[in-house]
């Protein structure tokens, strides 16, 4: 409504630029080609894949490794469609955004979030998710909830194994968070380790919202 202050939360990189700012979305991949792509990458190996880009895309080659299958993958296919991994300006990094914005971002120290961590893995597994796992893969999953993390360390490893496994791979996550965080344009870090009323109030008054 006119006059009032729109609040986005969350979402990953791709999703809050389009929120803020005018994004390019890729063309429509052509049908079957990531299947082709792919039996390319398994049945000749990387370095034939990452040549076949380097000699199609250049600069997309450039920012791939070629033991990065799905990557070199969907560079080839996006190729093929008429796009580039590379395009010649990182629209998701740029500072420019459709109307005036303040981005915050909220910042934990690292030893207070590696025990949240630990805590909320540990909770998980007290409120039964051995059991949603089984469940889940009693039927095929796709390849994209395959990469879930957790799902197969719950499922083929014994419980203590399985949260060290969770833990280790969520403050991995983590640190590669807190690494794109740091490239937004102009973020403005706010403090979280206290309540969360507080944490808001300062973003509230940095902001200038009544």
């Amino acid at each position: 409504m006119e006059g009032r202050t729109p609040i986005v939360v969350g979402g990953t990189g791709l999703y809050l630029r389009a929120a803020l700012a005018d994004l390019d979305l890729p063309p429509a991949p052509t049908p079957g080609a990531r299947e082709r792509w792919e039996s390319l990458y398994d049945l000749r190996g990387p370095e034939h894949a990452h040549a076949a880009l380097a000699e199609r895309d250049p600069q997309a080659a450039l920012v791939v490794h070629p033991n990065d299958r799905r990557r070199v993958v969907r560079a080839l296919e996006l190729h093929e469609a008429g796009g580039s991994l590379a395009p010649p300006r990182d629209q998701l990094w740029s500072a420019e955004t459709r109307h005036p914005t303040q981005i915050f971002g909220l910042d934990v120290p690292k030893a207070v979030l590696e025990k949240r961590i630990r805590e909320r893995t540990e909770a998980m597994f007290e409120s039964g998710v051995g059991e949603e796992v089984a469940r889940a893969l009693r039927s095929p999953v796709s390849r994209t909830a395959s990469q879930i993390i957790g799902l197969r360390e719950i499922a083929e490893l014994p419980r203590d194994e399985a949260i060290a496994a969770i833990v280790l791979r969520t403050r991995r996550y983590a640190a590669y968070q807190r690494k794109w965080l740091r490239r937004i344009s102009g973020i403005q870090a706010i403090s979280a380790d206290r309540p969360p009323l507080e944490t808001a109030a300062e973003i509230l008054s940095r902001a200038q919202v009544p």
